[in-house]
């Protein structure tokens, strides 16, 4: 959920003093600018300020606040929307890769809110890529769900996984209740699973991916494609999701 502008912050702004005279105007602003968002004066999600008010409380160019948001977003501290405004990014997560890699618990752990969204469930026929990553046949029947999970209530991951549909039916309803793909196979008989194999690459946010992940289209992704066997080593499931690149950091543990 996105926040609207922030009440009188604690640490306001304003105009850059002889103190700093030698730094560029921009960088000056950005970094009071930061220092505001380190302190808490506008959260998670907080919509900053439009520039021409920025402008007018600091008496400066537009432009040059223009140019201090652009180095704030630079740094992963600020996400423009089209037509919206500049939000205040989230702490980027630690996101460990293992053997048994859980969302809901790795983000539990980190002293943050998990939560999980089923976008859509589709029963479909597997396309190569899938079926070798699942060890069955081509064009054996498989269900696709796609997933929106999120930080703080500030979206991270735009994922589709499949699997065979006759392992475990009725699994996007069991997802639907639980929001939790782990706590859904427990149901589905599926008590243990662990990660086989994990590719990472980037990509380029299309508009349904931006639109999803509340990106700018253009923003860079990171795409994690995964296989996970059940305890005798048979596949159960792949993905692939696609990372907000500026709030998830990946862990590759060993």
């Amino acid at each position: 959920m996105k926040h609207g502008p922030a009440k009188r912050a604690s640490h306001e702004l304003a105009a850059p003093t002889a103190e700093t005279a030698g730094v560029a105007l921009w960088r000056r602003i950005a970094d009071q600018l930061e220092r505001a968002i380190a302190d808490g004066s506008y959260p998670a999600d907080t919509r900053l300020p439009g520039e021409i008010e920025i402008a007018k409380r600091l008496g400066v160019n537009r432009h040059t606040v223009r140019r201090a948001l652009a180095a704030l977003a630079d740094r992963g501290l600020v996400r423009p929307e089209r037509g919206s405004g500049t939000y205040v990014e989230t702490r980027r997560l630690r996101y460990p890769i293992r053997s048994r890699t859980r969302f809901s618990e790795i983000v539990g752990a980190a002293g943050r809110e998990a939560g999980g969204r089923l976008l859509d469930s589709v029963i479909e026929e597997a396309e190569p890529d899938v079926a070798r990553r699942l060890d069955i046949a081509p064009r054996t029947r498989v269900i696709r769900l796609d997933i929106l999970r999120s930080v703080d209530r500030a979206p991270v991951s735009a994922a589709s996984t499949w699997l065979p549909a006759d392992r475990a039916p009725g699994i996007e309803l069991i997802y639907r209740q639980t929001r939790s793909l782990t706590r859904a196979l427990a149901e589905s008989g599926i008590k243990d699973f662990r990660r086989q194999s994990t590719w990472i690459s980037a990509a380029i946010a299309d508009a349904i991916d931006a639109a999803r992940l509340r990106l700018t289209p253009g923003r860079p992704l990171i795409v994690v494609d995964s296989t996970d066997v059940t305890a005798n080593g048979r596949p159960i499931l792949t993905t692939q999701a696609r990372l907000a690149a500026d709030r998830i950091e990946l862990v590759i543990e060993t």
